[in-house]
């Protein structure tokens, strides 16, 4: 079989009966328990630099993540319970691909590229698959493939770094491009999308890397900040407000809860008619 008729192989399968047989279930069941252990029990060890956070980052807030990991923002359980749904759904792609009679190798395996080490998704049909859930929105940009000029979580740098780290794995036959199979977690909707490597980048992004972390003090802060409004407020951009550790880059930072979600403001020349919160998600009275 070729990886080009993964999702009409997985979308035919699934319309059938009687394919999820007792050795898939178990399979499936060890899968998810194994990954969802990692996600409620994993212990931090010491902290270094992995492949799967090779995208755009902030100078600073690298450094910090290295150096001084305790000031990271503690996730809310809401937040952790909600990560916890693409562990998931990577097992279900995964053990629906092998259902449908594709090939299926290499799951987890630890790929290293100068030293930076990171564990890759599988390989099918002997080319590396990452496989990523995405709200219906995100879902698009693959599907599309849009993601190749807006990628602001680095999804591609991952897959380039675990393209390189697998370059003389005999289980990856397909050494110049890989695939992340994307999933949207609202429709269940998927897309494959193909992606030629770009070595120079990712050795280049790993060297850029490695120069930030080794020095001794915290390099200065490139967070993306935008308009929020005509109110002449300003905000983290959206990757920015994702960095567990923007409060280590803007001190002075402060969140107002929208009904859309949290704003983190960064400039306030209006305060906003909507609920403050501290850092520790405790209301602010004024």
């Amino acid at each position: 079989m070729h990886i080009s008729t993964l999702v009409s192989d997985i979308y035919s399968l699934v319309q059938t009966k009687g394919w999820f047989t007792d050795e898939l279930s178990e399979d499936f069941a060890r899968s998810v328990a194994r990954r969802l252990q990692t996600h409620f029990n994993d212990e931090k060890g010491t902290p270094r630099l992995r492949l799967s956070k090779m995208g755009p980052s902030c100078p600073r807030a690298l450094w910090t993540s290295i150096h001084q990991p305790e000031l990271a923002e503690p996730l809310p359980p809401a937040a952790i319970i909600k990560y916890s749904y693409g562990h998931i759904l990577e097992a279900l792609a995964i053990t629906l691909a092998k259902a449908a009679g594709h090939e299926v190798t290499g799951e987890q395996d630890e790929v290293s590229v100068d030293g930076i080490v990171g564990h890759r998704d599988c390989v099918i049909d002997g080319c590396i698959v990452d496989v990523k859930s995405a709200s219906s929105r995100s879902f698009q940009k693959f599907r599309d493939g849009s993601i190749k000029e807006d990628d602001p979580f680095g999804y591609l740098d991952q897959l380039d770094g675990y393209l390189v780290g697998s370059i003389d794995d005999g289980l990856v036959r397909t050494k110049d491009r890989g695939y992340i199979l994307a999933i949207d977690k609202q429709l269940g909707h998927m897309c494959l999308y193909e992606h030629y490597l770009r070595e120079t980048s990712i050795i280049e992004r790993i060297k850029r890397s490695k120069e930030i972390v080794g020095q001794h003090v915290p390099p200065v802060c490139t967070c993306g900040v935008v308009c929020d409004g005509k109110s002449g407020n300003q905000r983290l951009d959206t990757r920015a407000s994702y960095s567990p550790f923007k409060h280590a880059c803007f001190p002075s930072l402060r969140t107002f809860l929208y009904a859309d979600g949290p704003r983190y403001l960064t400039k306030v020349v209006r305060t906003p008619d909507v609920p403050e919160i501290d850092r520790d998600g405790r209301r602010v009275y004024n």
